[in-house]
């Protein structure tokens, strides 16, 4: 099977541009067509039992789309699109490779083509080519296309470069996310290292350099307070090391094949000229490679993945900002036909199943059951007897969309946060490659959602993703500990660790599928109720910060265990000031 990106495609990139917002609605919404309401009426058909559905009660379910292409007179579109069942929503839509007849996009009056393209530096060419048409023909076919959403920032850092010639109003904008990995995307490592993260020092991951999956690495790397050499000709017996891959089954077939290659040794923070070698423990890849690794050779479980780091992968949706604002209208009527598809891909099964079959044709490989399976994501054992969760996305609709992007009740902007974390990592690893990256405000174009948001309250019926929370904690993805101040004595947390509970809310953020423990701990001075009583205090006080910043109460467990679990000797200042800390984990 083919792959999402080809080697370093995430880094060579586009950058999304934020210009002035179109002058008025005067000049798009006379021809805005104002009825949508017939996708989501309510009392028609009683829901199948969808695990996920998104429409309660009886809700409308809408005719599968008919399977002639139809040819409306409406705008043209070429999207180009990854092997990626983050995509159902679309598929869904579409009813396949062109705009089918009766189907949503038909009813928006839109002609769009998808065209499967796992080579993001081929997109890239893509919307540099629509760029410079569409600047001499604005009848030009618009050149869409859709990208992991935490690969973002290295992906658009060297496009901006490109486009620069034409001008602000060609540079390229994200308007909307139509769905997410939920799974699929994962790093893959022996047991031992999730029963204890730091088993995983001294060895190696395969993966593609500064991609998406790698980012999984990164994160959890960071949650348990694991160094990860950014070096590839290197080896750091004292941190995770990476060896670089040509693509996502490469990642697999390396570790499938007992790969080892020759790197020179980090000895006291310096390479040196001694050689070692080292080979393939665990692997950062998607379906279908962690398929192909379970089969082929095993051994290798689900150390995290986005089903946990479930808001760090959504599939963004791009164009040319000129494109955008000459035919609001179009992308509006676009993101409802979307939002809609969504609902209907979330609530029925037989409209997941058509999603599927539309796949197949589109990307033009395996059948609608390979892509429905993979959608909803399996556990099967490995060739080793293991138990090893295999794909799993999920479609968005327009309460899903609104959340990613700080529209919804809790006014998180989750997409932000994500966009900011990961470039952030990467410029600190490879400043050399990626000095910097566009600020948030001129990659993400609001506007579009925004006005759908407003316009059509009758879109919002359908149910968020709503995670669901064990009461307690029982099993960590990671834990790290933080030097939070407070005052002395007191639970009252001093000004200047905000930035530290800022952090820790970003990375609780990003990995909105797992639960967040709180836990205070103190020194051994002071008798033992005491120190029970402030460490307890002072958990709940991280809680009610974070809380107050948008997380779920329900989501975050404290509690203190005073001085009972020192990390450091009590008989030292040194060892004193590391055992009074706030330790966070991320578990279920």
């Amino acid at each position: 099977m083919a792959v999402k990106v080809k080697p370093g495609g995430k880094v060579l990139g586009i950058v999304l541009l934020l210009g002035a917002i179109y002058a008025g609605k005067v000049l798009w919404w006379d021809k805005r067509p104002q009825i949508a309401k017939e996708a989501t009426e309510i009392g028609r058909v009683a829901l199948p039992d969808a695990p996920e559905a998104s429409l309660a009660g009886n809700a409308s379910k809408l005719a599968l789309p008919e399977g002639e292409e139809v040819l409306n007179g409406g705008t043209k579109i070429s999207w180009r699109v990854m092997a990626w069942n983050s995509q159902f929503a679309l598929m869904y839509a579409n009813g396949g490779p062109k705009t089918v007849k009766n189907s949503l996009i038909d009813k928006a009056k839109l002609q769009v083509e998808l065209v499967r393209q796992d080579d993001c530096n081929k997109s890239l060419a893509d919307m540099v080519k629509f760029a410079q048409d569409y600047k001499n023909n604005p009848n030009a076919t618009g050149v869409f296309a859709s990208f992991m959403g935490d690969g973002m920032p290295a992906f658009f850092a060297a496009l901006v470069k490109e486009l620069e010639p034409l001008g602000p109003d060609y540079q390229p904008i994200a308007f909307y996310t139509m769905g997410k990995s939920y799974g699929e995307d994962k790093l893959m490592g022996p047991i031992e290292w999730k029963r204890d993260p730091k088993t995983a020092i001294g060895k190696s991951v395969a993966g593609v350099l500064r991609d998406g999956d790698i980012n999984i690495l990164l994160k959890w790397a960071g949650d348990n307070n694991l160094r990860v050499n950014p070096d590839e000709t290197s080896y750091d017996r004292n941190a995770i090391n990476i060896i670089s891959a040509n693509d996502f089954l490469d990642a697999g077939a390396k570790y499938i094949a007992g790969y080892k290659e020759k790197r020179k040794l980090i000895i006291d923070g310096k390479k040196t000229s001694q050689d070692t070698v080292i080979s393939v423990d665990g692997v950062a890849t998607w379906t279908p490679g962690d398929v192909n690794v379970a089969q082929k050779k095993g051994g290798l479980v689900n150390i995290a993945s986005t089903k946990e780091y479930s808001a760090q992968m959504p599939n963004i949706s791009i164009t040319i900002k000129k494109f955008a604002y000459d035919h609001r209208t179009d992308i509006e009527n676009l993101i409802m036909a979307l939002a809609q598809a969504g609902d209907q891909v979330r609530s029925f099964n037989d409209a997941k199943a058509y999603a599927a079959g539309v796949s197949a044709k589109v990307y033009n490989e395996q059948d609608g059951a390979y892509w429905l399976k993979y959608y909803n994501g399996v556990e099967e054992k490995d060739a080793q007897g293991l138990n090893v969760q295999l794909g799993g996305s999920m479609a968005f609709n327009l309460n899903d969309a609104a959340n990613m992007f700080g529209m919804g009740k809790d006014n998180i902007d989750r997409y932000k946060i994500v966009y900011t974390t990961f470039g952030d990592i990467l410029t600190r690893m490879y400043p050399e490659v990626m000095p910097n990256y566009p600020v948030y405000t001129q990659v993400v174009d609001k506007s579009f959602l925004a006005s759908v948001v407003s316009n059509h309250p009758e879109l919002l019926t359908g149910t968020a993703i709503k995670e669901k929370y064990a009461d307690n904690i029982t099993s960590e993805v990671s834990s790290k500990s933080y030097q939070i101040q407070f005052e002395t004595g007191s639970s009252v947390i001093k000004s200047g660790s905000h930035a530290v509970l800022d952090e820790i809310l970003k990375s609780a953020v990003v990995a909105e599928g797992l639960k967040v423990g709180v836990y205070g701990h103190t020194d051994n001075v002071g008798n033992e109720a005491s120190n029970q009583r402030l460490s307890n205090e002072r958990a709940a006080a991280v809680k009610n910060y974070l809380v107050g910043r948008g997380l779920a109460e329900d989501r975050i467990e404290s509690k203190g265990y005073g001085d009972a679990k020192p990390i450091a000797d009590n008989n030292t200042a040194e060892g004193k000031a590391k055992n009074r800390r706030v330790q966070i984990v991320l578990g279920q």
